[in-house]
């Protein structure tokens, strides 16, 4: 009999899975990061507890791109400055993703909410544009020219923040308890330069950034790097206190009640 594909994996296959994908070579994007200052009680208003507002209200709005061999990919994610137990990091509010096998691992294992959508990361001489967008909106928009070379940062440690959970099956809350995720990247940047531009936020009722408005912009900047990433679960939170931000990760917070008609198949 030909192989059942949907059959069990042999050990020997579940094995060879795992080694090559802990030895994957650097990857490296090229991409687009705008940090801003935003309205303090509009930042401290997206943050789940236990997540804390940082000393100063920051946004984070980050596009790339990278050229996979055969699988150019884009990814984008708007963040907000938070701080949980002491460290600080980023709370992530979506990360448009151009590619379905992008957003697998990143939902699924970290619980990152991520989601499909368009990212676009042009440069014409000097002058550039980076931008994600959904439902045929450009929620985030970034454009400028290249002002200088900047000096190469240190290969440093950033921390996400994330939320994991499963929907419960009768839609009364999660299956279990949340956790709060730490995800820690190692960066290392080989090329980085400043941009003198703007930022312009568009009105979309499935990704309201604009809610989170540039008071004060800090930096742009353009340039290559390359990240991995571990995540550990820092602990266990509050169904009922997260319920209330659920909305976060869908554009329809009611899909997640929808089922199939009793009966079907």
């Amino acid at each position: 009999m030909a192989r059942v594909r949907y059959g069990a994996r042999t050990e020997a296959e579940i094995t060879a899975a795992r080694t090559a994908s802990s030895k994957l070579p650097d990857i490296w994007s090229t991409g687009v990061v705008a940090v801003w200052e935003s309205d303090p009680d509009a930042v401290a208003a997206v943050l789940p507890p236990p997540l804390k507002p940082t000393a100063r209200p920051l946004v984070r709005a980050n596009i790339s791109k990278v050229d996979l061999p055969g699988y150019p990919l884009g990814a984008g994610s708007v963040a907000v400055a938070a701080e949980h137990g002491g460290v600080e990091g980023w709370y992530p509010l979506v990360m448009p993703m151009t590619h379905e096998r992008a957003l697998i691992g990143g939902r699924e294992v970290f619980g990152e909410p991520k989601k499909l959508g368009e990212v676009t990361v042009e440069r014409d001489g000097l002058v550039v544009r980076a931008a994600l967008a959904r439902h045929g909106i450009a929620f985030v928009e970034v454009r400028g020219a290249v002002s200088g070379s900047l000096p190469l940062p240190e290969p440093t440690q950033k921390t996400d923040f994330y939320f994991k959970f499963l929907p419960a099956v009768d839609g009364s809350g999660f299956d279990a308890d949340p956790v709060l995720v730490h995800c820690l990247r190692n960066e290392k940047v080989r090329k980085l330069e400043a941009v003198t531009g703007d930022v312009v936020l568009r009105e979309s009722m499935y990704d309201p950034v604009a809610d989170l408005p540039v008071r004060a912009l800090v930096e742009i900047t353009i340039g290559e790097k390359t990240t991995d990433q571990k995540g550990r679960v820092a602990e266990r939170v509050s169904a009922q206190a997260l319920l209330p931000y659920i909305h976060q990760r869908y554009d329809d917070p009611q899909q997640i009640l929808d089922g199939p008609p009793e009966g079907s198949v």
